[in-house]
């Protein structure tokens, strides 16, 4: 496996067996507004372009990303070697090696899920509106299925109970990756009525902006969703400029950036496995 050095690898106490990436702008061929490493199918780019990048990827990591058609939802897939590229959720869960749970972003938050033994890895797409509506939760309920053993006629996973989840979510650690930082989410107050809604504490993740808006913190968000399920072992994206898509246009696509600006974005990508 040889990456790019400008990509990001996750600095978490996973298991070796465990690897995961999130690309940058860095090591690929597309033209401007693309350039280079644009992974996107969906983004005005050329398909060779974009069939080369991705390419570029498969090769640099050894085993074959799984694309979602992510639409902003809750629904999390199970992949295999088997799996084709194309299915429509926002998050991905695999026990098995050599595939990549995949997310696609440029400005929504990735977030990388595995547990202590790296019996499981999953990987979710979590802009504000999955994220509200509970990505994170149902990819979590998918996570925690995997350590479910399977009834006796062999045809369902036995629910599991309040003891076990909550020993897998001891268990677990996630990954936060790059995403629009707090500084440049802009947001309507509607957008804080749906967070503090669920959470009264969520209003700590919001300042006041102009003319009514709201600054949000998406990871921050994210971090409490996580930490209600029991996960508190959580690294990476702190909220700090570094993290911040919008602010480092030389390393990061940007939908908020770019799309009015220049036409359109590109896009980067979040990889988990198990090798």
């Amino acid at each position: 496996m040889t990456l790019h050095p400008d990509w990001i690898v996750p600095d978490w106490p996973a298991p070796a067996h465990v690897r995961a990436v999130f690309t940058t702008r860095a090591g690929g061929v597309s033209s401007p507004p693309f350039y280079s490493l644009n992974l996107g199918d969906h983004v005005r780019d050329t398909p060779v372009s974009v069939a080369a990048n991705r390419n570029i990827l498969h090769e640099a990591l050894g085993i074959r990303p799984v694309y979602l058609q992510q639409v902003h939802g809750t629904r999390a897939i199970a992949i295999d070697s088997n799996t084709t590229n194309g299915a429509v959720a926002d998050a991905a869960v695999s026990t098995q090696p050599g595939v990549a749970c995949t997310v696609m972003v440029a400005d929504c938050l990735p977030v990388l899920l595995t547990d202590r033994a790296g019996t499981v890895v999953a990987a979710a797409h979590a802009g504000w509106r999955g994220l509200q509506q509970g990505i994170l939760e149902q990819v979590f309920a998918d996570f925690n299925d995997c350590f479910s053993p399977p009834d006796p006629a062999g045809y369902a996973r036995v629910a599991t109970n309040s003891i076990a989840t909550a020993s897998v979510a001891s268990s677990t650690m996630a990954w936060l990756g790059p995403c629009i930082g707090p500084q440049a989410f802009e947001v309507g107050p509607e957008v804080l009525d749906a967070f503090v809604s669920l959470d009264p504490g969520a209003r700590a993740m919001f300042l006041p902006g102009a003319q009514g808006k709201w600054l949000a913190d998406l990871s921050g968000l994210a971090r409490l969703r996580l930490q209600a399920l029991g996960i508190t072992r959580i690294y990476g994206n702190d909220g700090s400029a570094a993290w911040c898509t919008v602010s480092n246009p030389s390393r990061f696509f940007s939908h908020r950036r770019s799309s009015v600006a220049l036409g359109g974005s590109g896009r980067m990508a979040a990889c988990i496995w198990l090798s």
